[in-house]
Formats: structure tokens, C-alpha cells, sequence
């Protein structure tokens, strides 16, 4: 098991998937438009998240890799470093897969293969074993029996960042998120699906957002009510909010009629938000707000393009080694944004 000294600042509990896809109009007629098979899963998208801040040594997640895994998605995976990934071969079974089915402007996703879902438990006795932070994204009800094993170390207390799985956001599941959320660190729905839970109107407004996070902060989110309600809200930014602070609203990187050439594929767009999120608390020492633009950084590079942003490398002019991702640094970026807020906040 990983010492205190060595574990990993952050693991997701996401799972890897294998997206394929199909193209169809309006009628259901397939299309000329042909697209690969990529790497997906909304662990792989925080994971990657987080890599834009941090080496692969402070990161990691569990791959299932079946009996069908392909070269160019395992070069794929190994060019972001080899170390973020621990592997659990079966030759008995295929990798998992899902079809995004497009049919005009309508999204489909359905498996392929039976899912294999990553427990706390699946991380005991490697080097995994007791992350600082963990991501995970689930339904309310499925969160509760993450966190009862996570209790069952009595040594391990991570910061816990949970994402609500998107089709389990429904009134329903608020008596079973309302249970969990005292053992929640950071809670961040997207708009639309913090309004869902709690029954409030849609569309979303910043006003009904904001009404949004107080609800959630009046539940009680962390130990007593220490927690952070990130709610993601597309161009809007995202919204954070702590008991006794003001909220705050960080702008979307791209945002505005100029930057709607930069918006490609916002699939992943809020898992590597939250592995970024997850990597700026490490960052930035446990500021919820300041982490919120390292998450904002990560959403960026990720909608640039359809699949993972590109990693490369290149020599400083003091000649040392500097990552680049989408040929852009994380932190100009990141400058960018804190100049932004200063200005707005009145303070430059």
C-alpha cells in the first residue's frame, strides 16, 4: 500500500471507454461522416485534467484493458506518461465500449460491453492506495456506498470532488445526495443538473444558479459545512460558493462571439474541469476559488478539438523542458483568468 508520504494527489474513479460512433440525419439515413474510435470516459477526461497541472506520478486512474486494446490508443494514453495509468489486463474480455449515436443534432450513447465500475476499494494495495484526492462520478445513491468504503479506512480521509452522474439528476435521488453531502468536500453538477435535483426551473440563469448553490450550502456540504458547491454553467463560467463567503463567478476561457471558433467538442468538457479543479486544490492549498481557474484552464484545451488535447514539449530559452498542450501554456492561461477576475473585482 502506498505510504502517506507517496500516494497520489489525485485519482479518479471514472472509468476508461473506447467511444466509437455513428452518423445519421434527421431521418435516421446514414451519413457520409465517418469518425475513429478514441479514447473516453469521463475518469480519463478528469485524469487528463489534472495532468495539465501536475506530472504523472501525482496523478492516477484504473484501465480495464481487454483482450482488444488498441496500439495507437495505448501510444495515445503512454504519450501523457505512463505512470498516471494502472492497468488491469483481462484476456477473457473485450475493452469497454460505448456508440455515440448522432442522428441530426441528437446524442445517443449506449454501452457496448458491460461496464466495470473502480470502488475505493479496487485501489487497496496500490499505488493508488489512499489518493489525497479522489474524483468520482455517480449517482447520489452510489456515492453513499463509495464513501461507506472509504470510511472503511479509518486512516485514509481524502478530499472528496463529486460529479453527479448526469441522468441520475432527478428529484428522486436529492433524499440520497442529501445524506452524502456532510462527507462531500467539493460538489459540482453542471447547471442544468443542479436545477434538476432540486426541482428548480430551467433554463438556467445566473440567477436560479445562484439560488441553486445556497440550497445546496442551506443542505450542508462537507463536515459541517465546510464543503464548496462548484456549479459548472456552460459560457455563463462556473459558480462557487462556500458558507460565509461571497460567490464567486469565474468566466469560461472562451467565451464570447469571438470565441466561438475555439469551441469544437465540449464532450469531457466538465470531467477535465474537475480534474483540473482537483489539481489546482493541490496547487493552490486548498483554495476552492483559485482552483476553479486551474479548472476552467483544463475545460479549455479540452473543447479545442474532438478527443484529449495534444501534449508536446519544447526547451525553454533557459533550456529547460516546458509542456505545451494544444501548443498553448496552462499557465499563461491561467494568468490570463486571475488577470480577468482582478479586473472585474475592480482591484487592477
Amino acid at each position: 500500500m502506498a505510504s502517506e508520504a507517496s500516494a497520489r494527489d489525485f485519482v479518479s474513479l471514472g472509468m476508461f471507454i473506447i467511444d466509437e460512433f455513428s452518423f445519421a440525419d434527421e431521418n435516421g439515413n446514414p451519413t457520409e461522416k465517418t469518425q475513429a474510435a478514441q479514447i473516453g470516459g469521463g475518469g480519463t477526461y478528469a485524469s487528463i485534467g489534472a495532468r495539465i497541472w501536475v506530472p504523472p506520478s501525482s496523478l492516477g486512474m484504473i484501465i480495464d484493458r481487454g483482450n482488444d486494446f488498441p496500439a495507437d490508443i495505448q501510444e495515445a494514453l503512454d504519450s501523457y506518461g505512463p505512470d498516471m495509468w494502472l492497468y488491469r489486463d483481462n484476456p477473457d474480455r473485450s475493452t469497454t465500449r460505448a456508440i455515440n449515436s448522432y442522428r441530426g443534432e441528437f446524442r445517443g450513447f449506449d454501452y457496448l460491453t458491460p461496464r466495470i465500475r473502480i470502488t475505493p476499494r479496487d485501489l487497496a494495495g496500490t499505488k493508488l492506495a489512499r489518493a489525497r484526492i479522489i474524483h468520482f462520478i455517480c449517482s447520489p445513491s452510489r456515492a453513499l456506498a463509495i464513501m461507506s468504503e472509504v470510511k472503511q479506512d479509518p486512516d485514509w480521509r481524502p478530499i472528496t470532488v463529486y460529479e453527479p452522474i448526469p441522468d441520475r439528476c432527478v428529484p428522486e435521488e436529492l433524499s440520497a445526495l442529501t445524506e452524502v453531502l456532510p462527507d462531500i468536500s467539493v460538489l459540482s453538477p453542471n447547471a442544468d443538473e443542479a436545477l434538476s435535483l432540486l426541482s428548480m426551473p430551467l433554463p438556467p440563469t445566473k440567477e436560479l444558479v445562484e439560488e441553486a448553490c445556497r440550497r445546496f450550502l442551506d443542505i450542508g456540504v462537507g463536515p459541517n459545512g465546510t464543503g464548496a458547491v462548484v456549479i459548472r454553467s456552460g459560457a455563463m463560467g462556473a459558480c462557487v460558493a462556500q458558507r460565509g463567503q461571497a460567490l464567486v463567478w469565474v468566466d469560461a476561457y472562451w467565451n464570447g462571439p469571438e470565441s466561438s471558433d475555439k469551441v469544437v467538442d465540449v464532450t469531457g468538457a466538465g470531467n477535465s474541469f474537475l480534474g483540473g479543479l482537483g489539481a489546482g486544490l493541490v496547487l493552490a492549498n486548498g483554495d476552492v476559488s483559485e482552483a476553479t481557474l486551474y479548472a476552467t484552464v483544463s475545460a479549455s484545451f479540452t473543447i479545442e478539438q474532438e478527443g484529449l488535447p495534444r501534449l508536446t514539449r519544447m526547451k525553454d530559452a533557459s533550456g529547460a523542458e516546458v509542456e505545451l498542450w494544444n501548443g498553448d501554456s496552462p499557465k499563461r492561461r491561467l494568468e490570463e483568468l486571475q488577470d480577468r477576475l482582478r479586473t472585474r473585482k475592480g482591484t487592477k
